[in-house]
């Protein structure tokens, strides 16, 4: 068979194998938020260009180098989003948010895009979950977004996450910062990349992240931000790390990091692992004060992180953590004949109505065929349905595992789980689980019988 056409180099489909796991960790960082009071948002894949170029920064890489920009059809220059916070603060900002009471603490999934070359852990199509506290300055607001993340991993069970955090100052020690570095630079200014002799003059903090192994050898004896703090963010960083200890969050101050995007102020961190190669860091956030003002609002400082979910799966499967267990279905209807089959729809609609994972023939197959089917999908039970059984108004309901087989009412499939529901009390079910062996522990918990 000769496709068309294959998927887009950097982008990866997820199959049914393992969409289970994807679930399970998206679900897992939403519930952990959640109960920090942080709500869903969703927006939208693409923006007007100028968002990214104002909120992002014209000097990052991903603004340079990796967006994937286009015109549409009214001459209009629009980018696949590359990260989650500059559209959630202009959705902040156009939708009034901020006359909301504050913080606004917003949380979301979502898809982004970077024109990068692909390898394990990083595509061009990748997963985020993400979350932004709006309106608070206070330290305690970066302990806490910074512990939400903690708990998630704890919670997937995660092993072997270094935290790293560092400040990187305001805007008013910055200039000082700068200065420092662009003298540092400008002594080495024939050994730096391109990219980097554009930065020395824009934006010299941007060298501290340039990816040339040249570039970050001599970045590494350039002057540190910590060194150059004001008083006021020097007591913030102080108080961020009091906070950490107060919560039992193990943490390394390494004055390396900046991050990545131009918007972050102060306080920045990551959480690295060593597992998963060069690309190590699985999440990655810190505060950005001034970014609302950029985009158009009133001052509101802010901060927040993402998470790679395609990052956090791969370390997942390296420790050989668990995953719950992709669904299964929970009764098989094996049927002979039109009659049959039409009894086996009219199951099957009441039963899924009522939360059950049941499947019948749709396909024609043998009832051998059909059998092994069901022993394929991991069908818990089974039944047979043909004339004879249709004549008695009995079926064999079988155990796929113990083998037991019990006989049931076919009118108990329609009458009993019509007239209860899978949520309610058990007493409900008494009836049909009387003399058939059904575990009522396991329909309770969705699993049929």
């Amino acid at each position: 068979m000769a496709l068309i056409t294959k998927s887009i180099k950097g982008t990866q489909d997820t199959l049914p194998s393992e969409s289970h796991k994807v679930r399970f960790v998206e679900q897992t960082a939403l519930e952990v938020a959640g109960n920090c009071g942080f709500r869903e948002i969703r927006i939208p894949v693409f923006e007007h260009t100028e968002l990214f170029q104002r909120g992002v920064g014209d000097t990052t890489d991903v603004v340079q180098k990796e967006m994937y920009t286009f015109l549409d059809k009214g001459e209009r220059s629009i980018t696949l989003r590359p990260e989650g916070t500059a559209g959630v603060v202009r959705s902040f900002l156009e939708n009034g948010l901020y006359n909301e009471p504050m913080p606004q603490k917003l949380c979301y999934l979502v898809s982004c895009y970077r024109y990068e070359k692909p390898q394990a852990g990083r595509l061009r199509e990748f997963h985020q979950f993400g979350l932004e506290c709006l309106g608070t300055a206070s330290p305690a607001a970066d302990a806490e977004v910074i512990g939400i993340a903690n708990d998630i991993f704890n919670f997937l069970g995660v092993r072997g996450l270094r935290l790293e955090i560092n400040s990187i100052g305001c805007p008013a020690c910055r200039k000082d910062y700068h200065k420092a570095l662009r003298e540092y630079f400008e002594n080495r200014k024939g050994e730096l990349c391109h990219t980097c002799l554009d930065r020395l003059e824009r934006n010299p903090m941007r060298i501290l992240d340039c990816k040339s192994p040249v570039c970050s050898e001599i970045a590494k004896d350039a002057p540190k931000a910590l060194d150059y703090l004001c008083d006021e963010c020097r007591t913030h960083f102080d108080s961020v790390q009091t906070y950490l200890r107060a919560m039992e969050i193990p943490f390394t101050v390494e004055p390396s990091i900046v991050r990545g995007l131009d918007y972050y102020t102060k306080t920045v961190f990551e959480f690295v692992s060593t597992e998963i190669g060069a690309q190590g860091t699985v999440c990655g956030g810190g505060r950005y004060d001034g970014l609302v003002e950029e985009i158009g609002g009133a001052h509101t400082p802010a901060l927040g992180f993402a998470m790679g979910i395609e990052r956090l799966l791969l370390l997942m499967d390296k420790q050989g953590l668990p995953f719950p267990e992709r669904e299964k279905c929970s009764l098989y209807i094996a049927t002979m004949g039109e009659k049959a089959s039409f009894k086996a729809a009219s199951i099957a609609s009441v039963l899924r109505r009522e939360g059950v994972e049941v499947q019948f023939d749709v396909v024609g197959r043998s009832v051998k065929a059909q059998m092994k089917y069901a022993n394929k999908l991991g069908a818990a039970f089974t039944v047979v349905i043909g004339d004879s059984e249709l004549e008695s108004g009995i079926v064999r309901l079988k155990n796929m595992e113990s083998g037991e087989e019990n006989e049931v009412a076919l009118e108990d499939f329609e009458g009993a789980f019509m007239r209860a529901s899978l949520s309610e009390s058990l007493k409900g079910l008494e009836d049909l689980g009387v003399g058939t062996g059904i575990d009522l522990d396991s329909i309770m918990n969705g699993n049929l019988f």
